[in-house]
């Protein structure tokens, strides 16, 4: 196959990794610390993990190296949607294999999940790893959404795993994805399988974060491709000034990705999901809030501007929540079909009118049509309607545009509003890894193999002092129930890792809230250019600007 000169140069890139893990595998031992407890619901979630509940955190450090000298075979999955890196999480993981033994075998189940209960699997050799090396993608093993969380499931993959002799899983995923690890841990041990589960931290929303997770991977690249084009397109509006762009940016529920791509690129507008819902904004305030901006810089002679707009605000707003909650419930079972069978968008419109309470239809009636019909055309499996397929970013822009109308015919605005909409997403989640990105995952791989080498279970692979220069990254590990509480799921207790959403005390949002007065006024765009590989370590190893202000020495 024919590579780019990038890609070739990728494939030779050495990643960095932390002090204590460049000793030989001989010279790394293990530092215990103080034992653990999850950070709320302590009784339930030690009642549902007595096996690998309250385990000590611990950290790698030079020495020697007390571990079991043992044939080690291991199988990792990737979990859930694609994030930059992963590819060096495996790479890591193989290399500390081969290094510790060379008879040391990885098995890659394809697909996710559903791999390990399929037995559907390769074997790594050299020559197969060496073609994804500091590559974006999950394409090494692909990835999959299937759950793991009943017995019957965790029966099977015991199975599967007594066949190959397999020692231990690496689970690679998200909040999820790390809570099914947590409980197929639990269950190797209750029924003595011998295997451990070791987790790693992944998502590009960037919403697995605690005070154990600085940052989880693909955050830093995705951000970072996002905001190239935030730039861009800032660039461009700020040559042809003649539009206001509305970019949608991915983040299910968390608006980490919005709020980077901000301080990164300094918009006139970024909407922060967290702050509505703390300040109960309406849709009409929102769109009042976007529209003054609007007004004050057409007054400067500036009828251009770029607003972020995070993938999941318009949950986060209560009276659109309300909205969404009555129409499921309106189309609940059989009301779905006599709703259907209405041939014409009136007569359904009507149907609704009737349905709806009169607060959630005032809601409703100030809605663009095609919106209005996008709340009932996608429902997901469970009959709700799919949030996120609504189109946000023209959503805000058609209210805003309402709102602009109004203020002309009072007389108080006559500037010019002319829009173009955005959705970035897929755009970085299979973007080649920053460098920063690149040691991280490869850091991670490696760290999970040192947890499974000296016998740990129901750990996650853990990285910190991020902010700092890879060399003084601190490696080590972490019981994964200590980041879990319980939530109702679908009528049901279950456990779950907290997610984490932007913190309004936090110094990213704080170092936000104190500029975008000025940014909603003014044209204070920066334009981050490319992701850099190559040059000064200022350049090429930077992190995250929300990384630098929360570490902020």
């Amino acid at each position: 196959m024919n590579n780019s000169s990038l890609q070739k140069a990728r494939y030779e890139y050495s990643p960095k990794l932390p002090g204590m893990l460049r000793h030989g595998i001989s010279e790394i031992c293990v530092n215990e610390g103080a034992e653990t407890q999850s950070v709320a619901d302590q009784d339930k979630i030690k009642a549902l993990f007595p096996n690998t509940y309250g385990k000590k955190e611990i950290t790698f450090q030079k020495g020697q190296n007390t571990s079991e000298a043992k044939k080690q075979v291991v199988g990792v999955i990737l979990s859930g949607g694609q994030a930059p890196g992963g590819h060096n999480v495996i790479c890591g993981l193989y290399d500390a294999l081969k290094a510790t033994n060379k008879a040391n075998v990885l098995y890659g189940f394809k697909g996710g999940p559903s791999g390990l209960i399929n037995d559907d699997y390769l074997i790594f050799d050299d020559e197969y790893i060496d073609q994804y090396r500091n590559t974006g993608g999950f394409d090494i093993i692909g990835s999959g959404r299937t759950k793991l969380e009943t017995n019957e499931q965790f029966a099977i993959v015991a199975e599967v795993c007594k066949k190959h002799g397999i020692t231990a899983i690496v689970i690679i995923g998200g909040d999820d994805s790390n809570t099914n690890a947590a409980v197929l841990a639990e269950y190797f041990a209750a029924h003595n399988t011998g295997v451990q589960v070791i987790g790693c931290p992944k998502t590009i929303d960037g919403d697995l974060k605690n005070e154990d997770i600085e940052c989880s991977f693909g955050f830093d690249t995705a951000t970072k491709t996002y905001s190239e084009l935030i730039g861009n397109i800032a660039r461009d509006c700020n040559s042809a000034k003649k539009y206001w762009h509305f970019i949608k940016v991915m983040g299910r529920s968390a608006s980490h990705v919005a709020l980077e791509c901000a301080l990164k690129t300094q918009p006139n507008i970024c909407l922060v999901s967290e702050e509505v819902a703390a300040k109960k904004m309406s849709l009409s305030e929102i769109a009042d809030y976007i529209a003054d901006s609007v007004e004050k810089r057409a007054a400067k002679g500036m009828n251009f501007g770029v607003a972020i707009i995070p993938e999941g605000v318009v949950e986060f707003v209560p009276e659109f929540s309300t909205l969404i909650h009555e129409i499921n419930e309106l189309l609940a079972g059989e009301k779905a079909d006599a709703f259907n069978a209405l041939p014409t968008w009136g007569e359904k419109y009507t149907f609704i009118e009737n349905g709806l309470t009169k607060e959630s239809m005032e809601v409703f009636a100030i809605l663009p049509v095609a919106i209005q019909q996008q709340l009932f055309l996608e429902r997901d499996p469970h009959g709700n309607v799919q949030v996120s397929l609504i189109e946000s970013e023209k959503l805000f822009s058609a209210l805003v545009g309402d709102k602009l109308r109004a203020r002309k015919a009072a007389g108080t605005y006559a500037g010019k509003f002319s829009t173009l909409h955005h959705f970035l997403g897929y755009e970085g989640r299979c973007a080649f890894p920053s460098n920063f990105d690149a040691d991280y995952c490869y850091s991670l791989g490696y760290n999970a193999f040192m947890l499974i080498q000296y016998g740990y279970n129901g750990y996650l692979s853990k990285v910190s002092n991020l902010s700092a220069p890879a060399s003084e990254w601190v490696a080590g590990g972490m019981p994964i129930t200590k980041m879990m509480n319980i939530e109702r799921r679908h009528g049901e207790d279950k456990p779950v890792i907290k997610k984490a959403l932007v913190e309004l005390e936090g110094a990213p949002f704080k170092y936000f809230e104190s500029h975008r007065d000025e940014w909603a006024e003014d044209t204070c765009f920066v334009y981050p250019g490319a992701i850099q590989y190559y040059g000064p370590a200022e350049v090429c190893d930077i992190t995250t600007v929300t990384l630098a202000l929360e570490h902020q020495k």
